[in-house]
């Protein structure tokens, strides 16, 4: 369920992300990323960027309801393999810097107010 050339997450606010039932673990994958797994099929559920506290990166897959949109932001492309790329409006070689969460996330809001507007 998560071996892929890609992964599909959604980055929310961690004051509005909250885990309902278990205890999330970490798996053989450990580092500054803090990557969380289900502790009962130990399949990775969400991650919590280093350095970025305020917010946490979830499994879309992993859903009831997945976000329909396609994919805002494409990252850690310099190690795709060159079919598995997905178009999105921006891709990064690695993640984007911090400094430049602000504008995405404003354009990112924009670009889904003008798209429910129609």
């Amino acid at each position: 369920m998560t071996a892929s050339a890609y992964s599909v997450s959604a980055f929310y606010p961690a004051d509005r992300f909250e885990v309902l039932a278990g205890e999330p673990v970490a798996g053989a994958l450990r580092g500054p990323q803090r990557h969380l797994y289900c502790p009962s099929c130990l399949s990775w559920v969400f991650t919590r960027p280093e350095g970025m506290d305020d917010f946490v990166n979830v499994r879309s897959t992993l859903l009831d309801s997945p976000p329909s949109d396609a994919p805002f932001i494409e990252t850690v492309t310099a190690e795709a393999l060159p079919w598995a790329r997905i178009g999105a409006a921006h891709a990064f070689e690695g993640f984007p810097p911090r400094e430049q969460f602000p504008a995405l996330i404003g354009e990112f809001i924009a670009a889904r107010a003008n798209a429910t507007s129609v």
